[in-house]
């Protein structure tokens, strides 16, 4: 990961008081807060600690504020394709850039580990989400049927051609 002044992009300070970092291990109890808020069906905190531990096509990444894990995303890097697995951000920073912040951290990660491009699923309903991939220049390709295993609801694949 290239870095600029010792410490790599996704570690540069977003401004004050927001901090994009690479997930650790010491991150998961926040991480599973955030995951039980924003999520009906959370990973559990062992597929997280495998993809930190055992998952060589993972990248994770928090975001703090004042210190305090608010959000979270991750991707799998396959050769040329970033899949992002998660994007979960507390609710009470929802609709303050906060999911922007992650997903262009995100998307700067995977063009520094070579790939040129990007997918993702999203609730056939959520709409916010599907707005902002849409700002970062995704576009609806497919519908995965049934793909959310809770309530059975379709998933929206986007994908961005060019990182």
């Amino acid at each position: 990961m290239p870095r600029r002044n010792g410490r790599s992009i996704m570690e540069q300070r977003a401004d004050d008081d927001l901090t994009v970092e690479v997930m650790k291990m010491k991150d998961l109890d926040d991480v599973m807060e955030v995951e039980r808020q924003c999520f009906t069906t959370p990973w559990s905190r062992y597929s997280f600690a495998c993809e930190l531990t055992d998952n060589q096509f993972s990248h994770y990444i928090v975001v703090r504020h004042i210190g305090k894990v608010i959000g979270y995303a991750g991707m799998w890097i396959i050769l040329d394709e970033a899949h992002v697995t998660n994007v979960g951000v507390l609710p009470e920073y929802r609709g303050k850039g906060i999911g922007e912040l992650l997903m262009r951290s995100l998307m700067a990660a995977a063009k520094n580990h070579g790939a040129t491009k990007m997918t993702l699923e999203v609730r056939k309903t959520n709409y916010i989400a599907q707005n902002l991939y849409s700002k970062l220049g995704f576009e609806p390709v497919g519908i995965r049927r049934g793909y959310y295993m809770d309530d059975g609801e379709d998933a929206i694949i986007m994908w961005k051609d060019s990182l």
